[in-house]
């Protein structure tokens, strides 16, 4: 007798996908720096025009967010949710991100470093807190209303994040197997929604970054190439490594333009994609390819997506 060893079927994206991957969640909790105006104040503002009061909207601003120590918050704001986002898969539900369980504890650091961050950028901007106070007194006239302005800064700016579970609640399963089933049911198309997503948010990227390099590469002004940052170049580089760490292997397609633009820019620098026109034409030719090809390929998803989730015969 002779027994035949075969291997087990590949998972679908969307089962590798709910398996591999965990739900993060960020929060932000911000000191609002604009009010809207009391009703009286907007009824007095648009007797100025000979307005009514109801149809009119406006809003005051309480501290110049363009202070720098204003913006030193405000940026660590920012880099905390670039990089949430660069380490992370969309997902169908609003403030949900999902990450690599791999990636756990090396995301726990980092967001804990951000937050230390912000609570000194806070610190510093508490010290500036009086004297943005007294601008906003001087700037708003009759306007400013002490009411507005917390005692202190250090309570009104924080981040915070968990990691929820999106899986259908195990008590569910005794209590109401029925409902416990379609809860599951629930929790499946949000992970095969999340597949689409990801394949769009990487398509759409991938498109514009390419797009963006090709159009500097062949573009000319007034007879001379024009000018391109190492940017551009790095950033598809960079675009690369996270489509790699992050892909759900859900199109093969897609795969294959991101191995043609890698193996396009394999070993090309910057400076010598200014100095070879060459190369700079050769490049330029096969990312506008690539382009075209990855236009194409969200333009025919919607059909592809159909063919995907048609039940097989």
């Amino acid at each position: 007798m002779t027994t035949l060893l075969t291997e087990p079927p590949p998972a679908a994206p969307a089962d590798r996908l709910r398996r591999e991957m965990a739900a993060l969640r960020l929060s932000f909790h911000w000191l609002g720096a604009r009010k809207t105006l009391s009703r009286q104040q907007r009824t007095e503002a648009a007797q100025q025009f000979g307005a009514a009061g109801e149809f009119l909207s406006a809003g005051k601003k309480l501290l110049d967010t363009s202070h720098p120590r204003f913006k030193e918050v405000s940026a660590v704001r920012h880099r905390a949710l670039d990089y949430a986002r660069g380490m992370s898969l969309p997902y169908p539900e609003p403030g949900i991100r999902l990450i690599r369980r791999a990636d756990l504890d090396e995301i726990e650091r980092r967001l804990g470093e951000f937050q230390l961050d912000l609570g000194l950028k806070v610190s510093r901007l508490e010290a500036e807190y009086a004297q943005l106070r007294e601008a906003a007194r001087e700037q708003l006239g009759r306007l400013y209303a002490p009411s507005d302005y917390p005692a202190s800064l250090t309570a009104e700016f924080a981040l915070s994040w968990d990691f929820p579970s999106v899986e259908p609640p195990e008590y569910l399963r005794r209590l109401s197997p029925e409902l416990y089933r379609r809860e599951a049911a629930r929790v499946a198309a949000r992970f095969d929604a999340a597949v689409e997503l990801a394949e769009e948010a990487f398509a759409a990227e991938m498109s514009q970054l390419v797009g963006r390099l090709a159009e500097r590469l062949a573009g000319e002004v007034d007879g001379r190439p024009k000018i391109f940052r190492d940017s551009a170049v790095a950033n598809l580089s960079d675009f690369f490594q996270r489509f790699r760490r992050l892909n759900v292997r859900s199109s093969a397609e897609l795969e294959e333009l991101v191995d043609q633009a890698a193996a396009t820019l394999a070993g090309v620098a910057p400076q010598a994609l200014r100095d070879g026109a060459a190369l700079r034409r050769q490049v330029a030719g096969e990312l506008t390819r690539v382009q075209a090809a990855l236009e194409g390929l969200m333009v025919d998803r919607p059909r592809r997506n159909l063919l995907r989730s048609a039940p097989e015969a």
